[in-house]
């Protein structure tokens, strides 16, 4: 990346991980293989976004929907889930990335959860990289949710205040959101965050997504005017602090 580019790195990056499948598929190998090549490609990511300055890193590991495929697909995908865990967070944070999981636990075995635990509390003290891992998590269930918290406590529903109730709520909103794997919809994926977030669309399968990929997003990304509901003329006379929805 071009020291130029380097002022227009977005602070925060949504990824929709789609295509791993496929990609297994298309070489005669079980699906969970692509699951785990899609791994693979995280890891890349990962650095990749540590490296260019990249504040936040939310990707969308497994949704509420998801659970709708085949059992031994779900059960490969929570073993796999595991194992990453152990293998990958000591080197996470050395790299000095911090793990935040956002979703709904309830419907995870303990040792899924107890491993989630786990690996937030070993790098909470890292400031790097945030790493959201969206796991079993929806948009309408992150609004829904938030809703019925401030409900049970009393609470006025403004968007300032459901805003403080989602599961996203220690980051600022995301400025650029890519999806892979040729599809272009967001399927239930920050809905609420999303709002005011640049969408890059890329037909390249996740395994296959590397960091020249991602710099061809970034690209995309610098290249766009971002005026959050104003004109040219007011977001070039306003202090660039100012520029938010």
């Amino acid at each position: 990346m071009s020291s130029t580019s380097q002022t227009v790195i977005p602070h925060h990056i949504a990824i929709v991980m789609d295509g791993n499948g496929r990609w297994a598929t298309r070489r005669f190998l079980p699906r969970l293989a692509g699951h785990r090549q899609g791994v693979e490609s995280l890891r890349r990511c990962v650095r990749a976004c540590v490296a260019r300055g990249v504040g936040v890193l939310t990707v969308f590991a497994f949704s509420s929907e998801n659970w709708n495929r085949p059992a031994d697909e779900v059960s490969g995908l929570m073993d796999l889930l595991a194992k990453a865990l152990a293998r990958e967070v000591p080197q996470l944070s050395r790299d000095g990335v911090r793990l935040h999981f956002v979703g709904e636990k309830s419907g995870l075995s303990d040792k899924v959860r107890d491993g989630l635990r786990q690996a937030e509390a070993a790098t909470a003290g890292n400031g790097r990289l945030v790493l959201n891992v969206c796991f079993n998590y929806g948009g309408r269930w992150d609004i829904a949710q938030a809703a019925a918290a401030l409900a049970a406590r009393g609470e006025p529903i403004t968007e300032s205040s459901l805003h403080a109730a989602m599961g996203m709520a220690h980051v600022p909103d995301p400025d650029l959101l890519i999806r892979t794997g040729g599809e272009k919809r967001i399927s239930n994926f920050l809905l609420w965050q999303a709002a005011y977030t640049e969408l890059y669309f890329s037909d390249r399968l996740w395994p296959d997504f590397d960091e020249a990929a991602l710099d061809e997003a970034i690209a995309d990304y610098a290249a766009r005017e971002r005026r959050f509901g104003r004109t040219s003329e007011q977001l070039q006379a306003a202090p660039p602090d100012s520029l938010r929805a």
